[in-house]
């Protein structure tokens, strides 16, 4: 998946990005490091991959996308395998979406 297809989608949609990592969006060095340990500093934690932290983001912006006929083209550039994607496209049409 590449850095910048999630950069983008977390941008367009910040309010789905997992807690505690919706804090530190846009921050950097220090205050990210300061923000991080104030949210979980002395908890056992467990980091989920960059793919679950960014997975609403990304599903938001691969809809977004879809054309009726891309599921191959979007199921590869969101990292997604056809079967997951085509579940999603039926999850917003059941939606009315």
């Amino acid at each position: 998946m590449n850095k910048e297809i999630i950069r983008q989608a977390a941008e367009q949609h910040p309010t789905l990005v997992l807690q505690p990592f919706d804090a530190i969006m846009g921050m950097d060095g220090f205050d990210a490091i300061y923000t991080l340990c104030e949210n979980i500093g002395g908890a056992t934690v467990y980091i989920p991959s960059i793919k679950k932290i960014f997975a609403e983001c990304m599903a938001r912006e691969a809809l977004k996308e879809f054309n009726g006929y891309n599921f191959d083209v979007l199921a590869k550039k969101y990292g997604f395998s056809h079967r997951h994607l085509r579940r999603l496209v039926d999850n917003k049409k059941a939606s009315g979406g």
